[in-house]
C-alpha cells in the first residue's frame, strides 16, 4: 500500500534504537523526510546513518533530551530549518524508573512525568499549531500495553503513558476539524533493549510468551508498520484511538 507520504516531514524521537529507529525506517522508506531525536548523539548519528545506508532519501540526527522543555524548543526549531515544520510526530520516550507504588520516591515521579507525559504533551503543543495551519497533520504517540492493562513493578509507566492516552483522545477531538488526527500505538512485549531490561531470565522470558496468544513478542518493525499507517493519508480517518500491537495479550472486549 502507499502511504502516500512521500516528501512529507517527520520528526520521531527516541529514535536511535528499538521502536522508535523502526518507525524512522518505515516513514523513510515511504519517501519521508525524516529528523530523529535521541539523547545520545553518537548513537544518533549511527542510526542515521543506518538509515541513509538502507536508502532513506533524507535524515537528519538532531540530538536533545525531550524531558527537557528547552531541549524539546531547540528540537523543534532544528527540525523546522531542516524539513520544515513536521507534517508527522511520532513522540516515542525510554521508559520511565522501574518500581513497585510504594517504592518510588517524589524524584522519581517528577523524573516519569517529564521525559513520559509533559515530554509527549509539549512536543505535541510545539507541532500542532503549524499542521492545523497546513490542514493536515499526523501525532503519534508511542505508549504500552499498561495503558489498558496495568504491569506489575510499572507504576510510573502505566500511569503517565494512561495520561498520555487521555491527552491525546483529548487533543484528537480538539483538531480533527483541521484535517489532523491523533492516536496511539500501545506495544505489547517487544524485542528491545527494554524487554532485556525488565526481563533478561530465559525462564522468565519463555513464560511470558507462553501467555501471549501469538507465542511470540513483537518485532520493533511491527509496531513501525502500526505507526506508520496511522501517520498516513489512507489512515486519515482513524483518530483518538489506542492501536494495541500485543499479538492479542490483553484479553478486554474493548
Amino acid at each position: 500500500m502507499d502511504l502516500q507520504i512521500a516528501g512529507k516531514s517527520a520528526l520521531v524521537t527516541g529514535a536511535s534504537k528499538g521502536i522508535g529507529f523502526a518507525v524512522a525506517a518505515a516513514l523513510a522508506a515511504e519517501g519521508a523526510r525524516v529528523v530523529v531525536n535521541g539523547r545520545d548523539g553518537r548513537a544518533l548519528e549511527a542510526a542515521a546513518e543506518r538509515l541513509r545506508a538502507g536508502g532513506a532519501a533524507e535524515v537528519h540526527a538532531v540530538a536533545g533530551d525531550i524531558s527537557q522543555p528547552k531541549q524539546v524548543k531547540a528540537l523543534l526549531a532544528a527540525t523546522r530549518d531542516a524539513v520544515g515544520d513536521p507534517a508527522m510526530l511520532v513522540v516515542n520516550a525510554g521508559g520511565p524508573p522501574v518500581g513497585a507504588a510504594e517504592a518510588l520516591d517524589d524524584a522519581a515521579w517528577s523524573q516519569g512525568f517529564e521525559l513520559t507525559l509533559m515530554s509527549a504533551v509539549r512536543l505535541a503543543r510545539a507541532a500542532v499549531p503549524a499542521m492545523k495551519a497546513a490542514g493536515w497533520g499526523r501525532v503519534v504517540f508511542v505508549t504500552s500495553l499498561a495503558v489498558k492493562q496495568p504491569i506489575a513493578n510499572l507504576t510510573l509507566s502505566n500511569a503517565f503513558r494512561a495520561a498520555v492516552t487521555a491527552f491525546a483522545r483529548t487533543l484528537a477531538s480538539e483538531v480533527a476539524g483541521h484535517g489532523v488526527t491523533v492516536n496511539s500505538v500501545a506495544p505489547g512485549y517487544t524485542l528491545t533493549e527494554r524487554l532485556d531490561e525488565l526481563i533478561a531470565d530465559d525462564y522468565a522470558r519463555a513464560r511470558l510468551v507462553a501467555t501471549i496468544p501469538a507465542r511470540r513478542f513483537a518485532t520493533p518493525e511491527e509496531v513501525a508498520a502500526a505507526a506508520a499507517y496511522l501517520c498516513s493519508v489512507p489512515g486519515g480517518y482513524i483518530t483518538g484511538q489506542t492501536l494495541l500491537v500485543d499479538g492479542g495479550l490483553v484479553g478486554s472486549t474493548f
